[in-house]
């Protein structure tokens, strides 16, 4: 089933009986109060149907946006809400917070309402998270870290909080580093599963940058070893290669973003990168048939390690095959028969659904339309995540439309005041680095992420490329960006 637009309730029509509201009591322990607390109550109800009401008060730091989250225990199906975008998935609600009405100060509530259907029970939820974190519950305060070095005890476990990446200890992070390509067209073209060394010692050369993050582009056919790739590189093979990169990028002290890259389904449409039906080219948005499985696969794998990022599709660009912009977005988040895409699409909701579905919280990036540098409508469309650990991925290029401050200032503003914003690329095709810096001081100026695509030895012309070697020597382009993170982070 697809997920249903979220509407704003106008009216209640027809006869309701007005029954005494059921609230869920807010529990603590004896000297502890909760990080939040949410009164849930039953205003209405008839035959069939009722209408209920959710409170939510914060008693942490200040937010900027919020996303409430509960299961229903009686089979009761969500029709429609107001004061929040409201959305169901299996038994799990999510109300996720209005632009007018995302900023919730320490001690300040919000309350919105919703209809939903029920037959046999109307039983009320027990437990509800803010943003992943548990309400209603007492929390004891936790000890203030110790400073670590990076190096030693590994990159740290981030989440959304608000508009900001922190780690455990509630600090502020960025992820500021570069890409890793290959691991997305080798394996498919036959030829290995990285394009050049994966070793240490050219891992070690990315961390002397003073980068913090490896971004690592993946392949569907690939990971789930279907019969078109040569078992070499496919399977068990190739999955243990991307282990084993993943445990160098972190055996370094930085991040690691697993990300898919090529996708099956056959595309001849407007921008087609090939014809084939096959993970050999960038398809305009993930399929239905494998991406789903591919992103429970990778889920498990790693949900047992919230240090690595979720990247869940590269760049879509199902602008390219629809008439119209809203049925791109459309497309975008619920998947299905998009206009002028011949496969079932799987929307960013699925896909956000099929890595909850495995337990993962792992922090989750989902970049927009137009090869992902349109966020025009993240914010109107973002899938709902029952983890609250969901950031915008924004990909940027001196070539492409909103490569400047007036369409940064419309565009990106507005969605990074609300959600973290990662640039999961940035880069430019004439071998300087003059675009990259200012897209920098853009993104430094907001304590934003970036990551320079792309590590390997191609023409910086094409690549564009940061290197023209694996021990880390720059191109012109590359040295922009490497004397850049060294003023940062050195």
């Amino acid at each position: 089933m697809r997920h249903p637009p979220r509407s704003v309730l106008a009216a209640v029509a027809g006869a309701v009986a007005l029954i005494g509201s059921v609230t869920v009591p807010v529990v603590t322990a004896s000297g502890a109060a909760p990080a939040c607390s949410v009164e849930y109550s039953v205003t209405s109800q008839w035959g069939g149907g009722f209408q209920g009401a959710v409170k939510i008060t914060n008693n942490t730091a200040a937010m900027s946006s919020w996303s409430l989250a509960f299961d229903f225990a009686g089979g009761q199906k969500l029709t429609q809400g107001w004061n929040a975008k409201w959305s169901q998935s299996g038994t799990t609600v999510t109300a996720a917070s209005e632009n007018y009405n995302g900023s919730l100060a320490t001690g300040a509530s919000v309350s919105a309402g919703f209809i939903a259907s029920w037959s046999g029970s109307n039983a009320v939820p027990t437990s509800f998270k803010l943003n992943g974190t548990s309400c209603n519950t007492a929390v004891e305060p936790s000890p203030t870290p110790e400073p670590t070095d990076p190096a030693e005890d590994g990159p740290p476990v981030l989440r959304a909080s608000g508009n900001k990446l922190v780690d455990a200890g509630g600090a502020t992070r960025r992820l500021l580093g570069v890409n890793r390509s290959g691991g997305e067209f080798m394996c498919v073209q036959g030829r290995g599963i990285f394009d050049g060394p994966v070793d240490d010692a050219s891992v070690k050369a990315i961390a002397d940058w003073k980068a913090n993050t490896v971004r690592i582009p993946l392949n569907e056919e690939c990971w789930l070893g279907l019969s078109t790739i040569d078992p070499s590189y496919a399977g068990a093979n190739y999955i243990n290669a991307v282990k084993d990169l993943v445990a160098k990028v972190k055996a370094h002290g930085m991040t690691p973003v697993v990300e898919l890259h090529w996708t099956y389904g056959q595309y001849t449409g407007n921008s087609a990168g090939c014809s084939d039906v096959h993970a050999s080219c960038q398809k305009p948005m993930p399929d239905m048939q494998y991406t789903p499985a591919f992103w429970a696969s990778v889920a498990n794998t790693f949900k047992n390690d919230r240090t690595v990022v979720f990247d869940l599709f590269n760049e879509p660009y199902p602008d390219r095959a629809t008439s119209t912009t809203t049925q791109a977005w459309q497309c975008w988040r619920d998947g299905g028969s998009c206009p002028g895409i011949g496969y079932e699409v799987a929307g960013m909701q699925d896909l956000v659904d099929s890595v909850r579905g495995t337990g993962a919280t792992n922090l989750i990036l989902a970049g927009g339309i137009a090869y992902s540098n349109d966020l025009s409508q993240w914010l109107t469309y973002r899938p709902a995540d029952p983890a609250g650990n969901l950031a915008a991925a924004w990909h940027v290029y001196n070539f492409n439309t909103c490569a400047n401050e007036s369409c940064w200032n419309s565009t990106l503003a507005p969605v990074a005041a609300q959600v973290p914003l990662v640039a999961g690329e940035i880069g430019e095709n004439t071998c300087a680095h003059g675009f990259i810096d200012q897209v920098m001081k853009w993104f430094d100026d907001r304590g934003l992420s970036y990551l320079g695509w792309t590590w390997n030895t191609w023409d910086c012309s094409s690549g564009p490329s940061l290197i023209s070697s694996y021990d880390g020597t720059p191109t012109a382009f590359g040295t922009g960006l490497r004397d850049h993170l060294r003023a940062l982070n050195g």
